[in-house]
């Protein structure tokens, strides 16, 4: 019984340190020859060299009181306010009465403060995605920003759309995934252009 345990504490240690260890290290610094952009975090950084964000994870462009700030292109709502730590849905269900209030209440709030009717409100723009920290919108989601943006920064919403469209991604290889526009590449431009 003496041999099998040693035996198992053995093949543990060895586990720990080749899976726990030896495979993450190679993986990080493989990672960091390859793709250091993305080993990194996918980091975006200003004009001025401070980050800002990562490419890859959403984030609310609201002011000290969680009220969205009118001159940046707004996010998808995040069950968890843009916390990568608390990363998830709410799930809840199609068939979720507080889901559907939720919903009516955001379409609302964003008809509102766009200045549109709720029908052209997309969906996007009210529901939470899957991890709650979506980087990028639906160009008809941007699009119905853009007056508001471009009143805001006192431009015409011809210079913002161009942005906009310079933001926005295709489908990857030409039919994976829907077009999106990444909103913190499009708020920094708006920052570059307009200050």
């Amino acid at each position: 019984m003496t041999r099998q345990l040693l035996a198992s504490v053995r093949a543990l240690l060895l586990a720990t340190v080749v899976l726990g260890l030896a495979y993450p290290l190679l993986m990080t610094g493989f990672a960091q020859v390859v793709v250091p952009s993305r080993a990194d975090g996918s980091l975006v950084t200003s004009a001025g060299g401070t980050v800002v964000g990562s490419s890859l994870i959403g984030q609310g462009f609201v002011d000290a009181d969680g009220a969205p700030l009118p001159q940046y292109f707004q996010s998808r709502p995040s069950a968890g306010d843009w916390d990568g730590a608390a990363s998830g849905g709410s799930n809840l269900g199609p068939s979720s009465p507080e889901l559907a209030d939720a919903v009516a209440s955001r379409r609302s709030e964003v008809a509102s403060f766009n200045g549109v009717p709720e029908s052209a409100v997309p969906d996007d723009a009210v529901t939470t995605s899957a991890s709650g920290l979506d980087p990028g919108i639906s160009p008809a989601y941007a699009a119905i920003q853009v007056d508001r943006v471009a009143a805001a920064r006192g431009v015409s919403p011809s210079e913002v759309q161009a942005l906009v469209s310079a933001a926005t991604h295709g489908r990857d290889l030409g039919f994976i995934g829907a077009p999106f526009v990444d909103v913190l590449d499009l708020n920094l431009a708006l920052d570059r252009a307009f200050g």
